[in-house]
């Protein structure tokens, strides 16, 4: 079926502004993935998953330009023990990023892996392929097409820290597009720590596939440079007996847009997506999660909290599809926001697709207010008011920061956020 002629027009200016990448093992990958791109078309307001955010400034030639925020603020994650990727606006920055060796693990870099032959040939845009089904995710499969760099990380092992890609921000009309590939043996367990604004528009790829037994931890915090916008995608396969656990912090940002799509393919596998967001005025953050059942006993859990006021939006669509055969399967979905005014608005799109008849399944989306008596109950024991509606907010969030296992990581989330609702209750 021919294109709308806008939804052409569009896509045709788009790809127009990016150069194909050519040779090496990855060509193959990335022409199928044009090819997609063309016939799909870039999304529009009147495509299904994209009603409730308009994807214009996403998907337009030029990135729109994107202050960068200075600020002295101490980054999230400094104070942890971890090997530092650096990427600025989408460069690779080899001075300002650690060794990239460690023991259990190897990594390369995406631009620089040139031969015909690799490891992640198997996977470099084979689970973005895969989830394009059912749903058309047309950003993802540009990604695929145009990534400029990446990290190709291979654990082989349990390395002794955690591998953090922090992505900076200095040209306020840049345009990056990273792809990541991830592949964790069977029996090897790593942690991943994303952090940074990246660019005035970021695109974003990760594909993760967790072996047997194997063990996967994400924890991301995007932030600062309020003026940016990005589009960022995890498409994850999980083996018999593994685990995938990802949260996201989302503060500022004028659009973000996280996609999550998870296939649980072995049997016995947990997979918990997590994520909680703070947004003031201009803001629209959306969520959207697609985990498939495949697999007999396995678990999944969609946790999602917004903290919304002056206006800002908050999306989220999630959805858990139970496969035939895909008995036992424990499927949890939460989303729920804090309005702490009438001008804001959350949009919720909660679904189960079962076709199996042994599972416990459930979903619940609500918008709420500050709880009044809470509030009343803090202030006649001498809490002030901002100080009060911040302990409630945090208490709020709570369920969704929970799902980070290691404390440590679950303190810095906490402190972050605190020190945002600080900055805008002053």
């Amino acid at each position: 079926m021919a294109l709308p002629q806008a939804k052409q027009t569009e896509t045709e200016a788009r790809l127009a502004m990016l150069d194909l990448p050519a040779g090496g093992w990855t060509e193959a990958a990335r022409r199928d993935a044009l090819a997609r791109v063309q016939a799909m078309g870039l999304p529009g307001r009147r495509d299904e998953y994209w009603k409730f955010t308009n994807p214009a400034t996403l998907t337009q030639a030029e990135a729109p330009r994107a202050a960068v925020f200075d600020t002295q603020e101490t980054q999230i994650f400094e104070a942890i023990d971890r090997l530092k990727i650096v990427f600025v606006d989408g460069v690779f920055d080899a001075e300002a990023s650690d060794d990239l060796s460690l023991e259990g693990i190897s990594i390369e870099r995406l631009a620089e892996s040139k031969a015909d032959i690799h490891w992640a040939k198997d996977l470099y845009g084979t689970l973005e392929t895969n989830g394009q089904t059912p749903v058309q995710r047309p950003l993802a499969a540009l990604n695929t097409a145009f990534a400029t760099d990446g990290i190709l990380l291979h654990v082989t092992g349990t390395p002794s820290k955690p591998i953090n890609l922090m992505y900076y921000h200095e040209d306020e009309s840049s345009d990056a597009i990273l792809h990541h590939v991830i592949k964790v043996d069977p029996g090897a367990e790593v942690t991943i720590l994303e952090n940074g604004p990246a660019a005035a528009r970021f695109n974003e790829v990760m594909e993760v596939d967790v072996a047997d037994t194997a063990r996967f931890h994400h924890v991301r915090a995007q932030g600062r440079d309020h003026e940016r916008r990005a589009a960022t995608h995890i498409f994850a396969r999980l083996g018999t007996e593994s685990a995938f656990k990802s949260f996201t912090l989302t503060a500022n940002g004028v659009m973000t847009r996280n996609e999550c799509i998870i296939e649980l393919t072995g049997d016995d596998a947990i997979a918990h997506v997590a994520g909680a967001c703070v947004g003031d005025g201009d803001f629209h953050h959306d969520d959207t999660v697609f985990i498939t059942h495949d697999a007999v006993n396995c678990e999944s859990r969609q946790v999602f909290k917004k903290v919304l006021r002056n206006g800002a939006t908050g999306v989220f669509q999630g959805k858990i599809l139970v496969k035939a055969g895909a008995q036992k399967t424990d499927g949890y979905q939460i989303s729920q926001s804090l309005l702490l005014d009438g001008d804001s608005q959350f949009l919720a799109k909660p679904e189960l697709e079962i076709y199996a008849d042994d599972v416990a399944c459930s979903h619940g989306s609500t918008s709420g207010a500050i709880d009044e008596e809470a509030l009343f109950y803090l202030r006649s024991r001498g809490v002030p008011h901002s100080d009060a509606t911040n302990l409630l907010t945090l208490a709020f969030l709570a369920e969704a920061v929970e799902e980070i296992e290691d404390e440590t990581l679950s303190a810095q989330v906490v402190e972050k956020i605190s020190a945002w609702l600080l900055r805008r209750s002053a």
